[in-house]
């Protein structure tokens, strides 16, 4: 399995309180909202493994998407072929399976007596759009149960029959009848699917506890996880993890993983068929390393790679056969250990050939690994795509991220660290407008999502338009953000509330106390997590921001648990949140009579992650007290308010909020 951000669950009623504002009805939004607010020109890339198309997920109007194919040869684009209105569907994920035929994933969302549930569904496409067919398995009117997942491709050669891949299945049991024998298998399981001719054959029995099954890209599987369930079918948070010897059906005990974020135990994310291991996350001193785990019956263990101050988090991957050639950390800035002695060379080269774009990410790769496609950015720079073919040593951009920002100047990132007031050093990222003198600057914090999760220093379009907009921004990675070790994520951002809040509210401080900030002018905004964050930090400290931004935020902890109810997950999240004091002392809607500064609330009706309940009891609770309180809600939108307009809407009214509410 792999970590699990704890904002996953599912939303709750519909009951309508508080201010609200029809998404689409307010003045409109200015050229910069609109320049920022577009989304990325692709959301996904992936290169056939002849290395000649490109596949393209772009976005289309509205919170659609489509697929399109690109000629690298010719430079022709097509027309798109395969498009998801993202009312509810969304096009997620496409990938070559051969050089003309395409597998995408397709995700939606429907509306249940526990609030909404989401379903996936795989297809494969050839790239001139003809033949389309469905790779999920169906249910049928025996069916006894819904197939929510649509399978997941985890092996893109299986046994080297061009076209064929291994995909997870959902087996749901069915009802026998007099006439038909029915098929009683339940759980996760794993076939073999040629594309082409959908032609089938289970690989895997489904297990009713399995919840991911690890390739080596070769079509063997290796590594099965046991996800462990109490009697009453809830989820545990343990998983345990088996292997298989080469050539062996056996399953052998690999490593047991208790917890879902910053979990204890070897967590295992890849196998290496030549050198017979597995790769994984696990604890060293305080901090996640990688380590490798011979798959020989030895189970010996070796340190691979760690860092004294941050977790090595992510490995670096390649191919068709997603080989790994290195790992991956963020200290200041995302730094990369290459394992292949040739890519190193490589990204060293790439360096020197992209000055100014230090952040290069190799995306795809053709068959032979001749041809990659890459993507290299900055803070400054919302990055481009390229095509490089590593005999010849000529590289071509594909195309811009984001065209509709050329020639706007963005604010560069810089690393800094304040002082909390217990004395510990607090990182972040300050972003000031391009050309400024970065004192006296109406000023946001902008505390950051999941709550396990961190920022980054490169290019991000939300603190980015505000910058452009004038002002300073400080992304400050509190205590309770992952990244920097077990003892920093402490209980996590809920459980540990007061020290998270603590930190954020001294970033906002140190803001001040560096003459960056005018006090009068300093703001707080954050989304998800970090809406929660900028409104309980309104309750600790009523006076120290003037206005408060919140787009999909907890707001009541106990709210938050109730939406998982009713989901396997409960007690994982109910464990997540904790029960005592803090969840009464740390739920903004309780004490809406503490926030005086004026608040605005953006929040999507289909919000999977954090129901939109949540921001209109907050509305409610702030109208109730005298407060003063805006919600928008955006009709069909999930919670990363996905689509072009809402987001230009959302970054045009709250700039004018801000300079509203802090007299600018």
């Amino acid at each position: 399995m792999r970590l699990r951000s704890m904002m996953r669950v599912r939303a709750g009623m519909a009951l309508c309180v508080g201010i609200s504002t029809t998404a689409g009805a307010a003045d409109p939004a200015g050229p910069m909202a609109a320049a920022f607010g577009a989304r990325e020109a692709v959301q996904q890339m992936s290169l056939s493994p002849d290395g000649t198309h490109v596949a393209m997920i772009v976005p289309v109007r509205g919170h659609g998407a489509a697929l399109r194919i690109a000629n690298m040869t010719t430079g022709e684009v097509a027309q798109p072929i395969l498009s998801a209105a993202g009312d509810p569907e969304t096009l997620t994920s496409c990938r070559w399976s051969t050089d003309i035929r395409v597998i995408c994933q397709i995700r939606t969302a429907s509306k249940s007596s526990f609030g909404l549930i989401g379903f996936s569904r795989t297809v494969a496409i050839n790239r001139d759009g003809s033949a389309m067919k469905m790779l999920s398995a169906r249910t049928n009117d025996r069916s006894l149960g819904m197939m929510q997942d649509g399978g997941s491709v985890i092996d893109w050669t299986a046994d080297g029959v061009a076209g064929a891949v291994l995909m997870t299945r959902s087996f749901v049991p069915e009802m026998t009848t007099g006439m038909q024998t029915a098929s009683s298998g339940e759980g996760l399981g794993v076939e073999r699917i040629d594309s082409v001719t959908l032609a089938r054959r289970t690989i895997e029995a489904p297990r009713g506890t399995a919840d991911e099954y690890i390739s080596d890209g070769r079509g063997m599987v290796r590594i099965m996880g046991l996800r462990s369930r109490s009697n009453s079918g809830y989820e545990t948070g343990r998983t345990d993890y088996l292997y298989r010897k080469p050539g062996d059906r056996a399953w052998l005990p690999l490593s047991r993983l208790e917890g879902d974020q910053n979990g204890t135990g070897f967590n295992p994310y890849a196998v290496d068929p030549a050198l017979n291991i597995a790769y994984g996350f696990d604890d060293k001193d305080g901090r996640q390393a990688l380590f490798k785990v011979a798959l020989d019956g030895t189970l010996k263990r070796e340190l691979v790679l760690a860092h004294p101050d941050v977790d090595v988090d992510g490995l670096i991957r390649i191919g068709r056969q997603s080989r790994v050639v290195g790992a991956t950390y963020a200290t200041d800035r995302r730094e990369v250990a290459f394992f292949d002695p040739a890519l190193r060379a490589l990204a060293a080269s790439l360096n020197a050939a992209l000055p100014g774009k230090p952040i290069v990410t190799f995306i795809d790769a053709s068959a032979d690994e001749n041809t990659l496609l890459l993507f290299a950015g900055s803070d400054v720079d919302p990055g481009r795509y390229y095509l490089l073919d590593r005999k010849t040593r000529k590289m071509g951009e594909v195309m811009p991220a984001r065209a509709q920002l050329a020639g706007i100047p963005l604010g560069s990132v810089k690393p800094i660290s304040f002082r909390a007031a217990d004395g510990t050093m607090i990182p972040g990222y300050l972003t000031l407008p391009a050309g400024s003198s970065g004192k006296g600057l109406p000023a946001i914090v902008m505390p950051h999502g999941g709550p396990g999760a961190r920022d980054e220093w490169g290019f991000d379009w939300l603190p980015q338009f505000f910058a452009a907009r004038g002002f300073a921004v400080l992304q400050p990675n509190f205590r309770g953000s992952t990244g920097y070790g077990s003892a920093w994520f402490q209980k996590n951002g809920f459980q540990s509330w007061r020290t998270a809040i603590g930190d954020v509210d001294d970033a906002g401080r140190w803001l001040v106390a560096q003459g960056i900030a005018a006090p009068a002018t300093l703001a707080i905004v954050g989304w998800s997590y970090g809406g929660y964050a900028a409104l309980q930090s309104a309750v600790t400290e009523p006076g120290l921001f003037k206005a408060i931004v919140a787009v999909a935020p907890v707001t009541d902890l106990d709210a938050f648990r109730e939406e998982a109810r009713g989901f396997t997950s409960y007690t994982v999240v109910d464990a997540f949140i904790g029960r005592g004091p803090h969840v009464q002392a740390g739920s903004p809607a309780r004490h809406a009579d503490r926030i005086t500064a004026p608040v605005l609330l953006f929040h999507g009706d289909r919000d999977r992650n954090v129901g939109i309940d949540e921001s209109r009891l907050m509305a409610s609770r702030l109208k109730g007290a005298g407060g003063k309180v805006e919600l928008v809600e955006f009709p069909g939108l999930d919670h990363q308010l996905d689509d072009d307009g809402a987001r230009t809407l959302m970054l045009a009214k709250a700039d004018a909020f801000l300079r509203n509410a802090m007299g600018m």
